[in-house]
């Protein structure tokens, strides 16, 4: 299947891109929190040199706003990577 745009990140890939279109599609934060935590656990495995980043948070943010081709927040997904660094235990 040909598409029109090139993608954001090879190391990521069209099928997270896809599925970062998808998530912005959806009306309410509660409705898109759970696929958020999904594509921001692809973009983590995608990037382990970023775990230790100091900027890690705000990396994965640009990185999910640029894969839904600027459809989602940047500071809706920091939120969410933060709420998962917590449950983690991270920072």
């Amino acid at each position: 299947m040909r598409y029109d745009s090139t993608m954001v990140d090879r190391q990521v890939g069209r099928n997270a891109e896809l599925f970062a279109q998808s998530i912005a599609e959806l009306d309410s934060r509660a409705e898109r929190y759970p696929y958020l935590r999904i594509l921001i656990s692809l973009i983590d495995q995608a990037h382990p040199e970023w775990r230790q980043a100091p900027n890690k948070v705000g990396r994965i943010a640009e990185m999910a706003h640029a894969l839904s081709d600027g459809q989602l927040e940047v500071d809706e997904v920091e939120e969410v990577v933060r709420v998962r660094d917590k449950e983690k235990g991270y920072r």
